[in-house]
């Protein structure tokens, strides 16, 4: 009998510890289900709902940052959320487990009116299963959040990584379309490495001083109002084109809708006081609309600065009149886009006051002739004492003395290459384009050769007719290819623009690249160079 008892004893005995045994599994497994239910809540909280139960950091604040801008999430408030993640959980891994450490405490043993053996039992096998659930639950936790801190880790570098690379490719666009260097300002006549940018919403405007992918966007970037702007010129479409502007202190005005969307070209013209530059420059514009009419490139004036004032000047042509001179602080640029595609192109007409050049003053203002590939020297005849003499031996009809420049062309061109050549890049030097301008005062005086379309002739009018053979000379030595050409900035009674123009333009165009400098050798070296310039410049001055 008493094995029989012993053997009911063991049964009933093993019963209760697999009873316990289960008990406490259970327990550990709800406590440890109910704490990773309540991360799930905490991380919906933290990045979801973003209620002020879940915030215990501060936010990134457009307020707070150097641009009007909301961080990309995986620049900072991914990190910011991991934080908040870890300094609640931690609370909620602590205040989940007490309590229901104190509940059970309360209920089975504390406010228990008869806590017999077996509910003492129940009572410990409960205690034993919280405390199995609460180490259980904390390792998980730590791996749940390690694996959060390695993808939060891993989608932050290939954000970066994938922001390099869309850098890369905004850089080989630019390069393409040679805008390495940035894009030229119309008004300060300064490089702007990358232009800052207007948001688009009409009641903010706020600027942006550099959109491209990075901390404040990838391919989209959230302005502080919460309109959305593109990181990449190549995602600026015509019609969903930013604002640009200039960065420069100095400066900061609108730059052209096409800036940094086109190839640009600088077309400098330099020549002293009523050569006739900003009367030339009126007829290149209407050359560039007379070749679009027929079959050309498609012309369209860049901005509404430079409609106003080709309207102007276009008025003055047709009514045969002159242009005031030219503004002696810095004139905006005249901007057109020639072609339309991938083959448009953003030209920049200067034609800055001929002070700058007459008396050698501010010619570090004459900033444009950095980015200039063609520069455009408007010689007067009218200018050269001889060309006066040639015209009372002549037979022809008089010419108004007072329509003739006040500034010799050798002494203007002399400050003109100097200003060049130490505004210019190094190592190269630009094109030269010589428009002797106001031939049609002289058509019929028998002062002009008889072929009037050939810079040879020309250049031999200009030495062996006007002597001006050193100034010629100076050109030649200053630049890398020179071409002459006659040109006529006027209309005839339909209105269409004198055809010596067409030629002229298409050269200044054509978009040939700066001639590099001579490498110093044996009988031609940099300092000889160097002296037989200076020479020549004293020698144009005297």
């Amino acid at each position: 009998m008493s094995d029989i008892w012993l053997m009911i004893g063991a049964w009933v005995l093993g019963g209760l510890l697999a009873v316990g045994v289960c008990t406490i599994v259970v327990r550990a497994l709800a406590l440890v289900v109910e704490l990773l239910w309540r991360w799930g809540r905490l991380l919906h909280g933290v990045m979801v709902r973003r209620t002020p139960e879940f915030r215990t950091i501060a936010p990134f604040r457009p307020e707070d940052e150097p641009v009007p801008a909301y961080r990309n999430y995986f620049f900072g408030p991914a990190v910011r959320d991991l934080h908040q993640i870890v300094n609640l959980g931690a609370v909620m891994w602590g205040r989940s487990v007490g309590d229901r450490f104190r509940a059970l405490a309360r209920e089975r043993l504390t406010q228990a009116r008869e806590p017999g053996a077996l509910k003492l039992a129940q009572a410990l096998a409960l205690l034993v299963g919280l405390a199995v659930g609460a180490a259980l639950s904390l390792p998980l936790l730590l791996l749940l959040l390690g694996l959060h801190a390695l993808l939060v880790l891993l989608i932050h570098l290939a954000a970066r990584l994938f922001a390099a690379c869309l850098r890369g490719l905004d850089l080989i666009v630019l390069r393409l379309k040679g805008l390495v260097r940035g894009v030229l300002c119309p008004h300060c006549y300064e490089r702007v490495p990358y232009p800052s940018y207007a948001c688009p919403r009409a009641e903010c405007r706020r600027r942006h001083g550099d959109i491209r992918p990075g901390r404040y966007g990838i391919v989209r970037r959230r302005c502080a109002c919460g309109a959305r702007m593109p990181t990449l010129l190549i995602l600026m479409r015509r019609g969903n084109r930013l604002a640009a502007f200039c960065t420069h202190a100095h400066c900061g005005k609108p730059l052209n809708r096409d800036a940094g969307h086109a190839r640009e070209i600088a077309l400098p013209l330099v020549g002293g006081r009523a050569a006739g530059k900003t009367q030339l420059m009126a007829a290149m514009l209407m050359a560039l609309e007379s070749a679009a009419r027929s079959g050309g490139p498609e012309v369209r004036l860049a901005d509404e600065e430079s409609v106003s004032g080709y309207g102007v000047l276009r008025e003055v042509l047709a009514m045969k009149g002159h242009t005031r001179a030219t503004q002696r602080n810095l004139a905006r640029a005249h901007s057109v886009v020639l072609g339309r595609g991938r083959s448009e192109q953003l030209v920049h007409l200067f034609d800055a006051a001929g002070e700058h050049f007459a008396k050698g003053e501010d010619t570090d203002a004459l900033r444009y002739v950095r980015a200039a590939r063609t520069v455009v020297f408007v010689l007067d005849p009218l200018a050269v004492d001889v060309t006066w003499e040639l015209l009372d031996d002549a037979d022809g009809a008089a010419v108004d003395r007072t329509l003739a420049s006040t500034d010799r062309p050798d002494t203007v061109f002399a400050n003109a290459s100097q200003a060049v050549a130490r505004l210019g890049e190094r190592g190269s030097r630009p094109q030269l384009a010589v428009a002797v301008s106001k031939t049609d005062l002289l058509a019929g005086s028998g002062v002009l050769p008889d072929r009037l379309d050939d810079s040879a002739t020309a250049r031999g009018w200009l030495t062996e007719n006007l002597g001006l053979g050193n100034l010629v000379h100076a050109m030649e030595l200053e630049f890398g290819e020179v071409r002459y050409f006659f040109t006529a900035a006027v209309t005839d009674d339909d209105g269409r623009i004198d055809p010596s123009l067409a030629p002229f333009v298409a050269w200044c165009l054509q978009g040939t690249a700066p001639a590099p400098r001579r490498r110093a050798g044996r009988g031609n070296t940099t300092s000889s160079r160097t002296r037989v310039r200076r020479r020549t410049v004293r020698r144009l001055r005297t």
